[in-house]
């Protein structure tokens, strides 16, 4: 073919040698997408597994982070308004605000007039109990004590 040729209505030839070398569009067969199908068959479940197994785990971490935080104010409340370390046991819900949440609080004894106070807040994630305890260590004054005034 030369450029700028005009093709005229009795050139029949030059058309149908022109089709004759066109790439022609080719269809898949039937092992292309069989092996298609099976290979989405493969990678599809392993990436859904994957989807699951994230999504769980930033639900524990969303659940952990709330019950820390809970606990924490759960904590600073009950010690800061409390004059009886007795008082301190004791245990509830967060209300509305925070479903499924529970608080549990308890005083242990320990050396040298130290009392150990712990709050564990609770909650059920995917069937299963789950919970986090915070403590903090907290010196009661006996009657007993002095004043460290001497004679």
């Amino acid at each position: 073919d030369q450029p700028g040729r005009t093709l005229r209505q009795g050139d029949d030839s030059v058309m149908t040698s022109r089709l004759a070398h066109s790439p022609r569009r080719r269809a898949f067969t039937l092992i292309e997408a069989l092996a298609t199908l099976v290979l989405v068959g493969v990678v599809l479940p392993v990436a859904m597994r994957g989807v699951t197994v994230a999504m769980q785990g930033a639900s524990r971490a969303r659940h952990m982070t709330e019950a820390t935080e809970l606990a924490r104010h759960k904590l600073t409340e009950l010690s800061v308004t409390s004059t009886d370390p007795g008082s301190l046991n004791g245990s509830g819900d967060f209300g509305a605000d925070y479903p499924g949440y529970t608080w549990t609080s308890t005083t242990t004894d320990r050396d040298y007039g130290m009392t150990e106070f712990t709050v564990t807040v609770a909650w059920k994630a995917q069937g299963q109990d789950q919970s986090v305890s915070l403590s903090s260590m907290f010196y009661v004054p006996s009657a007993t004590s002095t004043t460290g005034a001497t004679q």
